[in-house]
């Protein structure tokens, strides 16, 4: 089934929030579009995304990408492609290139699993998996305890098996939680996410309160690499610890597996290059016990976790998803299920890319 890629462009678009959006307050992202086409008429579409802007040099990197080893190239298997294209920034490291072969990588396996009439969890090897659905929408660090306590009033009536508050490491999160526990009912989880907020001591403290609080998990106390630091405060902790989402690529999490540093990796799409290294981390991360909760794009993830077991929760933080045609939903039991429409049947809303696009 191998055909010839005969189209391939990448685009540049900015997406300006209505409000200020996560714990760094947000006001807009950069989105990355790769479209394919084969010489049979099958189509594929990725994206890949930098949070505040600043994705000219990424769309350049995926345009290059595009003509170096996709363009007029045999579609063959996602993975080898990710390989040889990976294999290019052995000198250029991976930094923007890996933002910029997440959309190429997506692309390739939407197309490979259409051109197959599959959707993209099958093609990619797995099987049909219910997937529970936390919140983390809305419920920043710096909103009063009423106020997170109503919004994640809100998620549990949608049924969520999670919400996911944001604190600071102050003596207000304790307030904040008690608020939001007391206020969701039994059998939902609470999380809580610092945003790498801490220094060592304060993440202890903070640690000791989230499990007072009954909390899941403490997600980024302390910044991505402090390897050491994060291994200090998992031996004494006695909440998990998550983090992951600003790591790039498996080689960057082998230091945390190594030293029992979390319980939950947390691979954002864009910094890992795509969903092929996210299916690699997740045969490592099985292998040494650590559970993987994505970071947000529940719709894209639920495919992956149809191919990947150590993947147990999934993300509803809405970034990209009021510009899908059909945003994704889950059912009455907080869980979402694969979708029957071949790839990955996220496609975006008529007028998006006219209202959206930069040029030039």
């Amino acid at each position: 089934m191998s055909r010839k890629i005969v189209e391939s462009a990448a685009e540049l678009w900015r997406y300006p929030f209505p409000t200020p959006m996560g714990g760094s307050a947000l006001t807009s992202v950069d989105i990355v579009v790769v479209s394919l086409g084969d010489e049979d008429g099958a189509t594929g579409m990725g994206y890949s995304y930098v949070l505040g802007g600043g994705a000219a040099p990424v769309k350049a990197m995926a345009s290059e990408l595009l003509a170096r080893f996709v363009a007029g190239q045999t579609a063959v298997s996602p993975a080898a492609l990710w390989r040889r294209m990976a294999a290019s920034f052995n000198r250029l490291g991976r930094g923007a290139g890996y933002l910029a072969l997440c959309a190429v990588d997506i692309a390739l396996w939407d197309l490979h699993a259409r051109a197959r009439n599959l959707p993209l969890g099958i093609a990619m090897g797995g099987e049909p998996r219910a997937m529970p659905v936390y919140g983390s929408g809305g419920l920043g660090a710096f909103i009063s305890p009423e106020e997170a306590a109503e919004k994640a009033k809100r998620y549990a009536a949608r049924h969520v098996k999670g919400v996911k508050i944001r604190v600071a490491g102050h003596h207000a999160d304790l307030a904040r939680m008690r608020a939001v526990r007391d206020a969701l009912p039994d059998g939902v989880h609470l999380m809580a996410d610092a945003n790498e907020r801490c220094d060592l001591l304060t993440a202890k403290w903070l640690a000791r309160a989230c499990a007072d609080h009954g909390a899941l998990w403490l997600e980024e106390p302390l910044p991505a690499y402090d390897y050491e630091g994060f291994a200090a405060l998992a031996a004494t902790s006695p909440v998990a610890i998550a983090t992951g989402e600003h790591l790039q690529g498996a080689v960057e999490f082998e230091p945390l597996f190594a030293a029992k540093a979390c319980a939950l990796a947390q691979p954002d799409p864009a910094m890992m290059g795509g969903i092929t290294e996210v299916l690699r981390l997740c045969t490592i991360a099985e292998h040494q016990g650590v559970v993987v909760a994505p970071h947000f794009n529940p719709a894209l993830f639920v495919h992956v976790a149809a191919a990947a077991p150590a993947i147990r929760w999934l993300e509803d933080f809405p970034v990209l998803e009021a510009l899908f045609d059909i945003p994704p939903s889950w059912n009455e039991q907080g869980e979402m299920t694969l979708p029957d429409r071949p790839g990955h049947g996220i496609a975006f809303r008529e007028g998006v890319r006219e209202e959206y696009l930069v040029k030039g």
